[in-house]
């Protein structure tokens, strides 16, 4: 981050320390910014050297709310925020069930004049985004918030970006799409490394059709829409939609699908082939493109993402241990995909880099292939970067460079020419057909036999570790009833 970006990040977070004492949590303040920060941009838009036409009506622009002060400047607000929700497109996704946060009129116009005090278009769209990027980080680094859920270590997507090696003319989905950062990612990528040799036609396709995301939480499909619009990504209709990813097929294809979808060990609802939806939690999504009926979350966005992708589409996705090993349907689910997928590579990831505590994660990237009778894995190839690795999210965080020799031995140029070394093991299809339950929860590695054994996770790494187990261990249980209860 620019000395620029860091500034005003800081500026405008030190302020929310002001307003945590009105009542306004963190995630309440980025919201309240995303409107504001909209409202702002608009109007500068309509000024020179822009002189754009007003896209928000004049009694409901910025210069609406710097005229007023005290409880007028609050019914003033709330009036914008009411009549904005009922918008259509990016507006009304922006502002969808929004509302004022900030009871004290004097806070709410400190902020406004703070927004006021900078020259938003006036920077380059990578230090807007940038700067709302540094915000959502701190939001997430706020564990009581929860917002944590929606953010993938950056780190984590730049590796999985680098290695995929998205280009233009090509779509992204992300059905679970957090607050965007596997779209900043790719969007850089290409950027970068396509951008001189770009036709216009392939920079427009790359800023309004290249991206499309899914996420089932209002608030946080706004944080993602505004964090596109601000690094330039996006026209008058949002790329973000807010539904269940897991509702049905939604009949588009993309050619690369790059997420990291909710690790809840449960679906709470069902949606049946005839339609209809019941609220329970042992109940499951049944849809005929699913090759297992399971309320397993994890195996469900894995089914989803195999009917999205076009044939020859790639997928990087982020999942839970369990996915790996889970019998019944998770069984019957590996196999499938290793037969009608080529499922090439897995990263095992340490714990430490979430801000949920515990989490032991992969990243299994899988290509989509035409139908075939012989299976179209080959060979997965499974790198260890979890035995002896240990990161904390303050004192020894997940960087750039450790994952830099993942994506060394990856070889994304060219994968036939991968070696096996002390960390990267290939195995053959064979070998994991036959293994018990297909379980692919493979590791090789001693820890003994590493000479600077590192320490013990923390106290609340372990605790975290622990409660995820037993989770999942009661959602199995949770199952057996479940299908116990059905048969009588």
């Amino acid at each position: 981050m620019s000395n620029e970006s860091a500034t005003i990040v800081q500026k405008l977070w030190n302020f929310c320390n002001v307003l945590r004492d009105d009542g306004v949590s963190y995630a309440d303040y980025v919201e309240q910014l995303t409107y504001l920060l909209f409202l702002k941009l608009a109007d500068e838009q309509t000024k020179p050297p822009f002189n754009k036409p007003p896209t928000i009506p004049a009694d409901l622009d910025w210069e609406s709310l710097l005229k007023e002060s005290g409880t007028e400047l609050e019914a003033q607000y709330v009036k914008i925020l009411r009549e904005l929700s009922n918008a259509q497109g990016l507006l009304g996704v922006i502002f969808r069930k929004s509302q004022n946060r900030i009871q004290t009129p004097a806070n709410l116009q400190r902020l406004i004049h703070l927004i006021n005090a900078e020259n938003w278009s006036g920077m380059t769209a990578d230090i807007k985004g940038t700067i709302y990027e540094g915000l959502l980080q701190k939001n997430a680094e706020d564990t009581k918030s929860g917002a944590g859920q929606y953010f993938t270590p950056r780190p984590l997507i730049k590796a999985m970006i680098t290695v995929m090696r998205p280009s233009p003319m090509r779509t992204v989905c992300d059905p679970a799409c957090g607050t965007g950062g596997f779209f900043l990612a790719a969007h850089d990528y290409i950027s970068e490394n396509y951008s001189s040799m770009m036709t216009r036609e392939q920079k427009e396709f790359l800023r309004f059709n290249t991206f499309a995301g899914t996420d089932i939480v209002d608030n946080v499909v706004r944080l993602c829409v505004m964090n596109l619009y601000l690094h330039g990504i996006g026209g008058t209709e949002s790329p973000i939609t807010t539904a269940d990813s897991l509702s049905r097929d939604p009949g588009n294809r993309y050619d690369m699908v790059l997420t990291n979808p909710p690790f809840g060990n449960r679906s709470n609802i069902t949606i049946s082939t005839d339609g209809s939806k019941r609220n329970s939690a042992s109940l499951t999504y049944e849809r005929d493109d699913f090759w297992a009926t399971t309320s397993n979350k994890q195996f469900n966005f894995l089914q989803h993402i195999k009917t999205i992708l076009k044939t020859d589409g790639r997928a990087a996705v982020v999942l839970p241990d369990n996915v790996l090993f889970e019998r019944g349907a998770g069984e019957i689910i590996r196999q499938q995909l290793l037969k009608q997928f080529d499922v090439h590579t897995l990263l095992r990831l340490p714990t430490g880099i979430f801000y949920a505590q515990g989490v032991k994660a992969n990243v299994l990237f899988f290509d989509k292939r035409p139908a075939s009778e012989e299976p179209w894995t080959q060979k997965l190839w499974i790198y260890d970067l979890r035995t002896d690795k240990r990161f904390t999210l303050k004192t020894n965080p997940l960087t750039d460079t450790d994952l830099q020799d993942f994506i060394a031995v990856y070889k994304p140029e060219n994968r036939e020419a991968r070696i096996e070394t002390e960390r990267f093991r290939v195995f053959s299809y064979n070998e994991l057909i036959e293994r018990e339950h297909v379980n692919l929860d493979i590791f090789w590695f001693n820890e003994d036999s590493f000479e600077d054994v590192a320490d013990l996770p923390t106290p609340d790494v372990l605790v975290g570790e622990i409660t995820k187990n037993l989770e999942a261990a009661l959602a199995q249980f949770q199952n057996i009833q479940a299908e116990l209860d059905n048969q009588k």
